[in-house]
């Protein structure tokens, strides 16, 4: 049976999705998105700037990518609407990842005004994909505000520390009937599969691609490890146990 993610009617071809910041050069950024096979793409509204002479953002993102600008830099549900509708006419699209945070020292995303904003750009037609802090009533809430997917963070953002908030997020996959994406805090292929292998609907990543010593190979690694821990959620994984138990017979071949 074919397995494909969708996304308000929206088949998503990879699973892997990738941020564009933080790259070098636009050029090594272009490459990393090729080698991922990424569908879908983020980016800051601030780096697009259609009426600069110089090199946009926008012209290095393959043109067969979903765009999903972000509200990176929204303090609150005001402004966050506002980047939003900025984003819709610039970029020419409906799909937007909300993004609400007023805490400067670790950069956790609002999630009372994080609902707010998405109530409000669903209403307006937008895909609202919101990143949050997870937690199963707000997760509720953000379903009922039409969010088309719920994207908890799996470690705080940057930090490459993989699933430390894999419990609360297994929990919201189960009860939740939305795409969970992992968004912010995975730092390697390993931890992504892992993210996977627990039943996510897809992962985001970019500092752990975009700060790698080979950025083009890692995105690829990223790639496959997604697909592979999917594959892994779908087959029906062994049960852990307390005890060793023998892959073969250790008794009856002599007497």
């Amino acid at each position: 049976m074919e397995d494909i993610l969708v996304i308000q009617g929206h088949p998503i071809r990879n699973r892997f999705f990738i941020g564009s910041g933080k790259f070098g050069s636009y050029e090594l950024m272009r490459q990393v998105i090729e080698a991922s096979r990424a569908h879908i793409v983020t980016v800051a509204l601030r780096r697009v700037d259609t009426a600069s002479n110089k090199e946009n953002v926008l012209d290095y993102i393959p043109s067969d990518c979903i765009l999903m600008p972000n509200t990176s830099g929204a303090r609150t549900a005001e402004e966050a609407v506002r980047i939003a509708e900025i984003a819709r006419e610039l970029c020419r699209t409906k799909w937007i990842k909300v993004e609400v945070i007023s805490d400067n020292k670790y950069l956790l995303p609002d999630n009372y005004e994080t609902i707010r904003a998405t109530e409000t750009l669903a209403k307006r037609g937008f895909i609202v994909m919101p990143y949050m802090n997870p937690d199963l009533m707000d997760a509720r809430r953000l379903r009922d505000a039409g969010a088309a997917t719920i994207m908890p963070l799996g470690a705080p953002i940057g930090t490459n520390k993989g699933m430390t908030t894999r419990e609360i997020i297994k929990i919201i996959i189960n009860e939740i009937a939305l795409p969970v994406v992992v968004d912010a805090g995975i730092g390697r292929p390993s931890q992504a599969a892992e993210a996977m292998e627990i039943g996510a609907a897809a992962v985001l990543a970019n500092t752990a691609v975009a700060t790698a010593e080979d950025p083009v190979r890692i995105a690829r690694a990223f790639s496959l490890a997604v697909e592979g821990g999917r594959e892994g959620f779908r087959a029906g994984l062994g049960a852990i146990n307390d005890i060793a138990q023998a892959s073969s017979p250790l008794t009856g071949f002599l007497h």
